[in-house]
């Protein structure tokens, strides 16, 4: 019969537990975190492009309306239709107000400012048929255009998101019913939603905003609830489940601030969305009032004289391509550094 051999432990057997995790803890990087994603955004040239596109857009709605000497909404009849005249340009002899215009019997390089005898006063993007200064205007729409978008998007934030969470956190019936709302509502077409809506509603910016409002959180809470649905399964949501935690504490600490990358890379595709439509039922008479100022106001306004005066139409249409260019390198960007 072998003898029992008693084993004597030794120092090297043990390793601290506090040493081993701070070593584990310094080696490894938390693939998540914010800090990593924000480097990771930033490592992106187009994305930080697209950055910088936004924050130049948005400055300038908010101070470019006060960089002309002339008021937005400001009337004078006696300088319609001016076309560009830039200061230090125009020594030049570019935009220097000088336009060629196509007649019956030629086209023809007229300058109005030298015929309404205008030596002393400039206007950068020229004037509109009402005589108002079209480069005070784009700003101002832009602003508005802004305020729409981004006030439709927060409340479907709020509408889609608790509503993708709650339908994906609970599940079970509660899941179905709620989607089965959903497909109903969706097989609407949005365009036939917003345009009865429109015609039942006064015209205004709080019209807009609702319009945009009623289908516009559906994609929101599709995607909300798809995230939840893969993050609820996941190991630390269930220990907290087994924990005992309440469902609130699941829902805000453990899986919303897990969610919120996929939610705001939506938000940054809805702005220009909101943008575009807004200005599609201006364009078509069924946005903003007769004589406001927003993207698709102006963009009716030039359409209506672009054979003529193609200048009324550019600054416009550079604006909102700027804007949604810019929206969607900042969300590309963040959908790759959320990956």
């Amino acid at each position: 019969m072998a003898e029992n051999v008693i084993y004597t432990p030794q120092d090297t057997d043990f390793v601290p537990a506090a040493k081993e995790r701070k070593e584990l803890t310094s080696s490894e990087t938390v693939t998540g975190s914010k800090n990593d994603m924000r480097k990771r955004f930033f490592a992106q040239k187009s994305a930080v492009a697209g950055l910088v596109i936004l924050a130049l857009l948005t400055l300038l709605a908010v101070i470019g309306p006060y960089l002309s000497s002339h008021d937005y909404d400001d009337q004078q009849l006696d300088r319609t239709n001016l076309p560009p005249r830039v200061p230090w340009l125009a020594s030049m002899g570019i935009l220097d107000g000088s336009e060629k215009i196509n007649k019956t019997s030629g086209a023809v390089t007229v300058n109005r400012y030298e015929e309404l005898g205008i030596t002393d006063e400039y206007y950068i993007f020229g004037t509109d048929n009402l005589g108002r200064d079209m480069f005070a205007r784009a700003f101002m729409g832009l602003r508005v255009s802004l305020i729409i978008a981004l006030a439709a998007t927060v409340i479907n934030l709020l509408i889609g998101m608790n509503y993708g969470i709650i339908s994906g956190y609970f599940g079970g019936m509660t899941d179905i019913i709620m989607q089965r709302i959903i497909d109903i509502i969706g097989s609407i077409p949005t365009l036939v939603v917003v345009t009865l809506l429109m015609l039942v509603l006064q015209p205004g910016m709080g019209s807009i905003i609702i319009a945009l409002m009623l289908s516009g959180w559906i994609e929101m809470s599709r995607i909300s609830r798809a995230e939840v649905l893969k993050v609820k399964e996941l190991e630390y949501v269930q220990a907290a489940r087994t924990l005992g935690a309440s469902h609130r504490h699941i829902i805000f600490r453990e899986i919303m601030p897990n969610i919120t990358g996929k939610l705001v890379t939506q938000i940054m595709l809805s702005i220009p969305s909101a943008v575009f439509l807004e200005a599609f039922l201006s364009f078509v008479g069924l946005g903003m009032p007769a004589g406001s100022c927003s993207l698709g106001t102006m963009l009716t306004d030039g359409f209506s004289n672009v054979l003529l005066h193609i200048y009324k139409l550019i600054p416009t249409a550079t604006l909102m391509v700027l804007l949604m260019v810019g929206c969607h390198l900042v969300a590309k960007g963040l959908k790759k550094a959320s990956e």
